[in-house]
C-alpha cells in the first residue's frame, strides 16, 4: 500500500505539479458555500493530492466536504447534492485514497445507470489516481465480454460499470467481489428503479458482509429507503438540497406551435452566444429528424441516442466533450451524470413527462456552479406539465424576454464574443464525418 503523505510545511512537491489554467468563471453557492476546508486537511496520500491539483480542483465543493472524510472513515453515505456540484469526486476520492494497490484484487465498485456515465466516472478515476498506480477499468453493455474477461486476468482495483454488465461477469465467476471493501451507486434512484433492483441485489451477494455503501443521488424516492432499510448500517446521511435546480440555470419558456419550433431554435442560434448547447427531443426518431433540419440551416451538429451502436455513441460523446462541435441533439440517455463544463444552454425542443427528467436536463448547464441557461419550447399540450413541474421542484420557468442578458450564462471573458456564425455544408469532400455528424442536405422528416 502506498504510504500516506501527512502535509507538511514543504510546498516543494506542489510547486513541481502541472496544473491546468485557473477558472476565473463566476461560481455559484452551490459549489461556493463550503466551511473553508483544503483537500489536505483530509490527511490523503500525496499521490491522490497530485492528481486532484492537476486536475484543477483547488478546494472542495459542499458535497465533497460533507462526504470525504466520512468516505474515508468507512461509514456508509447516503448523499443527497445536486447535480453538477461535484458528486463524482464525492465518492472518487475516498474509493481511491483507500485502495491499496499491493493487493491485486477489485477492491471498489462504482455503479452508474448508463454507459456514457460509466466511461465519464472512469476517466475521473484515472485522472484523479494517475500518479497512485491504481487499476481502473471501465465494463459496460455493447462491447464485447470476451474483452472484459482478458482484461479481468490482468490487476484492476476499481471497476466502474453498469449493472447488466458487472453481473454477468459476477456471476461467470471472472469478477471477484469477495475482498471488495467499497459498494458504490452513483445516480442511486435510477439504479434503485424497478428495472435495475433485482440486479442491485444479486450484485450485493457477491460482496463481503463488512462492505461499505455509498450511494448517491440528487433524488431519493421510497426505493431507496427500502434499500437503505436492508442493506445499510447506520448510514450517514447528507442532504445538500434545500432547492432541486442548480442556481446558476436561469431558466426560461417560449410557447410555439409544434410547427414553428424549427424556426424558433433557429432564432435561439442566431441570438444567444452559444458556447456549447445540449438540445433534447422526447423519441430517438426526432433527435436524427432535428439533427438534420440544424445543419441543414447552417450550424454544426452532432447527434446521439440509444439505437446508435455503442461506439459511434462513444465517438460522438468524445468529440462533443472536446468541442469538436457545437450543438447536440439527444434523447434522454444523455440526461444523468454527463459533465460537459462547455455547455453553457440547453434546450428542450420537446419539453419532458416529468419532473425528474426535466431536472436531469437542465443540469447539463451550469456544471460545477457556473453559470447557464435552459430554454423550454411549450406548445398547448405542454402546459400542464409545465405548471406541475414548477409545482413540484419549488421553481419558476419565467416567459422569455425579448433579449437575455448574457451575464446570466455568459463567462465575463467571453462576452464580445458575436453568436455561432452558420456554416456552409461542407457536401461530401474531405474526410468522413463521424458518426452523429450530420452533412450535406436533409432528407424529409415530419419536423417542420
Amino acid at each position: 500500500m502506498a504510504e500516506a503523505h501527512l502535509p507538511n510545511n514543504s510546498d516543494d512537491w506542489k510547486n513541481a505539479l502541472s496544473l491546468p489554467a485557473k477558472d476565473t468563471r463566476p461560481q455559484t453557492e452551490d459549489v461556493m458555500a463550503t466551511k473553508g476546508n483544503e483537500f489536505e486537511d483530509y490527511y490523503l496520500k500525496r499521490e491522490l493530492l497530485m492528481g486532484i491539483f492537476e486536475a484543477g480542483f483547488e478546494r472542495p465543493s459542499p458535497i465533497q466536504e460533507e462526504s470525504i472524510p466520512i468516505a474515508v472513515a468507512g461509514r456508509d453515505i447516503l448523499a443527497r447534492a445536486k447535480n453538477g456540484t461535484g458528486k463524482t469526486a464525492a465518492f472518487v476520492i475516498p474509493a481511491l485514497e483507500k485502495v491499496n494497490t499491493a493487493v491485486a484484487n477489485i477492491q471498489c465498485l462504482i455503479l452508474v445507470p448508463t454507459r456514457e456515465l460509466a466511461l465519464q466516472t472512469s476517466q475521473v478515476c484515472k485522472m484523479l489516481g494517475k500518479h497512485m498506480g491504481v487499476n481502473v477499468m471501465v465494463t459496460t453493455g455493447g462491447t464485447t465480454l470476451k474483452d472484459d474477461i482478458i482484461r479481468l486476468s490482468e490487476t484492476v482495483h476499481i471497476l466502474v460499470g453498469t449493472p447488466g454488465r458487472v453481473l454477468d461477469l459476477a456471476g461467470k465467476g471472472v469478477a471477484d467481489f469477495s475482498q471488495a471493501s467499497a459498494f458504490i451507486m452513483d445516480e442511486a434512484d435510477k439504479l434503485l428503479s424497478p428495472e435495475f433492483t433485482p440486479v442491485i441485489e444479486q450484485l450485493l451477494s457477491f460482496f463481503p458482509p463488512s462492505r461499505q455503501i455509498l450511494l448517491y443521488s440528487a433524488t431519493f424516492p421510497l426505493v431507496v429507503k427500502g434499500f437503505k432499510d436492508k442493506h445499510m448500517n447506520k448510514p450517514y446521511e447528507i442532504n445538500l438540497m434545500e432547492e432541486l435546480t442548480l442556481r446558476g440555470v436561469t431558466q426560461y419558456y417560449a410557447f410555439v406551435e409544434e410547427r414553428q419550433k424549427v424556426h424558433c431554435l433557429n432564432t435561439l442560434f442566431s441570438k444567444l452566444q452559444i458556447n456549447q448547447s445540449i438540445i433534447f427531443c422526447n423519441s430517438t426518431n426526432r433527435v436524427e429528424l432535428l439533427a438534420k433540419k440544424i445543419t441543414d440551416l447552417g450550424y454544426s451538429c452532432f447527434y446521439s441516442h440509444a439505437r446508435m451502436i455503442q461506439s459511434h455513441r462513444n465517438r460522438v460523446f468524445h468529440d462533443f466533450r472536446n468541442g469538436a462541435c457545437r450543438n447536440l441533439v439527444c434523447s434522454d440517455l444523455l440526461t444523468r451524470g454527463i459533465d460537459i463544463q462547455a455547455v453553457n444552454v440547453v434546450i428542450n425542443f420537446d419539453f419532458p413527462k416529468n419532473a425528474e427528467t426535466y431536472l436531469h436536463r437542465i443540469g447539463r448547464s451550469g456544471r460545477f456552479g457556473h453559470l447557464g441557461l435552459a430554454i423550454n419550447l411549450i406548445t398547448s399540450e405542454d402546459r400542464f406539465n409545465l405548471y406541475k413541474i414548477e409545482q413540484e421542484l419549488g421553481t419558476e420557468i419565467q416567459p422569455i424576454p425579448q433579449v437575455i442578458d448574457k451575464r446570466l450564462y455568459v463567462a465575463p471573458s467571453a462576452m464580445d464574443e458575436p453568436p455561432q456564425q452558420r456554416q456552409q455544408p461542407t457536401g461530401t469532400h474531405g474526410p468522413a464525418p463521424p458518426p452523429g455528424l450530420i452533412q450535406g442536405s436533409v432528407s424529409r422528416g415530419h419536423l417542420q
